[in-house]
């Protein structure tokens, strides 16, 4: 908030922007932006992060792509920027899936976008399997182990799981992580 000298015994208080802006990393939509709130209830991962697991995923081969907890959709946006054909958004949500929307709107050239506003796992019950999945779930949570196994069964062969965590869990052998201060990126093969 800003305050601003008085004209005639008034003052005017203007509101910093609530948004904020991201951009994505690389590939066909480099550069362009994808609005964020600051007031919705999401952490969006920062670009030195996002950089750091798309280049573990290189070359990108990954077709069929699963954006859960979406947040800002930025993995979904980033992953159809380097050449996936299908990216389904799974957001709880309602507003922040409307800015997922929003932001998908001008990023659809040979990309076929799907949105789920609900519960990640009804979605996980009931969808086909997936080349990539991404997830990001709120880090004060008890069913890692729930979600670690319905993903790395939702994946197709070659498929990998990247999920986003507080650096305080540790999982099997199988699975390659990375820290990044007070946040940790698993990543599962299959």
């Amino acid at each position: 908030m800003m305050l601003v000298p008085p004209i005639r015994g008034q003052v005017f208080i203007f509101h910093r922007s609530e948004n904020k802006i991201m951009k994505i990393l690389a590939g066909q939509f480099k550069g362009q932006r994808i609005i964020t709130k600051k007031n919705l209830p999401y952490r969006p991962t920062k670009s030195m992060v996002r950089k750091s697991i798309f280049d573990r995923l290189n070359p990108f081969n990954f077709s069929l792509v699963l954006d859960l907890f979406s947040g800002s959709g930025i993995f979904g946006f980033e992953a159809a920027s380097r050449g996936a054909n299908y990216v389904a958004f799974v957001e709880k949500n309602s507003k922040i899936m409307d800015l997922i929307k929003i932001n998908s709107n001008n990023k659809t050239e040979n990309i076929n976008f799907s949105f789920y506003n609900g519960d990640a796992f009804k979605f996980l019950k009931s969808c086909n399997n997936f080349d990539l999945i991404f997830a990001d779930p709120p880090y004060d949570n008890d069913y890692l182990e729930i979600l670690i196994n319905s993903c790395l069964s939702k994946l197709n062969r070659g498929g990998k799981f990247v999920l986003e965590t507080s650096e305080k869990h540790s999982f099997s052998d199988n699975v390659k992580q990375i820290k990044f201060g007070e946040s940790q990126i698993n990543i599962w093969n299959n």
